[in-house]
């Protein structure tokens, strides 16, 4: 089952052609990578995709929903992560994910086992104003991850994280794909994407240069950083 489908997909800002004719399909249960340098066409996709943006030509399904006119159908079907780590200005960590979950009606809260995950126990009294650009990273993350939903955008997620949350998060995203989930992310950490994608596209001045499976790229014995530079030169 498609859970994404992008045709024909452009989208243009006064005379910049952003996008350029995206054609793209991700399955159910798949781990997706869009892979670009900075400029490429990322965060305008994931934008259109997630309902923040129209198209200027084409067509984008989320759930085989319009993305230009179904965005109330969608918006609780999908947890975005935003690039910029934007949570709440005013409200605690613990706050965010109580608003979030009464909004999304989750009965297993589990916002205690969150806290804890992303170490944001000690921040019981810090509003996120206050919060390093890591910590406000942590706070999305978590925000999304409360959701229960069954597909994920996150958009340079990895940025602000150190190693050893960054380990722990794609261990998460993992079981979470495993047990049928769905996540797309946007991506110039090459390494990260080659651990955890199943597939991944290249794009680069706004065109799908490469579509690739992972498993194909490793029987060539190639990397993803090969490929990638080989296409965006």
């Amino acid at each position: 089952m498609s859970v994404i489908n992008c045709n024909n997909l452009s989208k243009r800002y006064d005379d910049v052609e952003a996008l350029k004719k995206v054609n793209l399909e991700v399955k159910e249960g798949e781990f997706f990578g869009l892979l670009g340098p900075n400029g490429a066409g990322k965060t305008t996709l994931l934008k259109i995709l997630t309902c923040q943006l129209k198209p200027t030509e084409g067509k984008a399904e989320v759930f085989a929903l319009d993305t230009s006119n179904e965005f109330t159908s969608i918006k609780p079907k999908i947890s975005i992560v935003p690039e910029q780590e934007s949570p709440p200005s005013f409200l605690t960590p613990r706050e965010v994910l109580e608003l979030v979950t009464n909004i999304r009606k989750i009965d297993n809260k589990d916002i205690d086992y969150w806290l804890e995950f992303f170490e944001l126990e000690h921040m019981e009294g810090r509003v996120c104003r206050n919060l390093s650009r890591g910590q406000k990273q942590k706070v999305m993350l978590a925000s999304a991850f409360i959701s229960e939903t069954k597909l994920m955008f996150l958009d340079e997620p990895f940025i602000n994280l150190d190693p050893l949350v960054q380990s722990k998060v794609r261990e998460w995203l993992k079981e979470y794909v495993e047990k049928g989930g769905t996540v797309f992310i946007n991506t110039h950490l090459l390494e990260n994407a080659e651990r955890l994608c199943d597939r991944a596209a290249i794009i680069h001045q706004g065109e799908i240069q490469s579509l690739i499976t992972l498993d194909d790229l490793r029987k060539q014995k190639l990397t993803l950083e090969e490929l990638f530079h080989e296409i965006v030169k």
